[in-house]
């Protein structure tokens, strides 16, 4: 599948947040590239999430709707691909939560990160990519 180019869905505003199924539909095509209804169905169905395919085939047709995914409608059955790489939805949903929740304050948002069960290792690693962030952003200022 992987190629061709897939045709632009219909788009709405990109700010369009996913609901949490339409995001676990996302992470599956994330995961394997652009898939049949049959193909993300199996996969959210494995073993624990009991939904029709119907539903799943709905919500498809629901991202494809609000721009979420794309359709390739030359062949049956339809492929689906994520529109938006991942690291680009995290980041529209970060924004979006440090706005809604924090009032665009990242210190807040931290402040609130920190206070949640995080690990030393997870504390470290998450100070060791600010600095490094950092050092990024200066060489950039120069």
């Amino acid at each position: 599948m992987k190629g061709r180019p897939m045709p632009k869905s219909r788009m709405k505003p990109k700010r369009t947040r996913p609901t949490d199924a339409e995001l676990e539909i996302l992470r599956v095509l994330w995961r394997l590239g652009a898939s049949t209804v049959r193909q993300v169905h199996e996969v959210i169905t494995a073993g624990r999430k009991q939904t029709t395919f119907n539903t799943t085939l709905k919500l498809l047709h629901i991202m494809y709707g609000k721009g979420l995914v794309t359709r390739e409608d030359a062949r049956r059955p339809h492929v689906y691909q994520a529109a938006v790489p991942e690291a680009e939805m995290q980041q529209r949903l970060v924004s979006d939560l440090l706005d809604r929740a924090f009032g665009g304050a990242a210190r807040k948002l931290v402040a609130a990160l920190t206070a949640t069960d995080i690990s030393d290792e997870e504390l470290a690693d998450i100070r060791r990519f600010l600095s490094e962030h950092g050092a990024k952003s200066d060489e950039r200022a120069d």
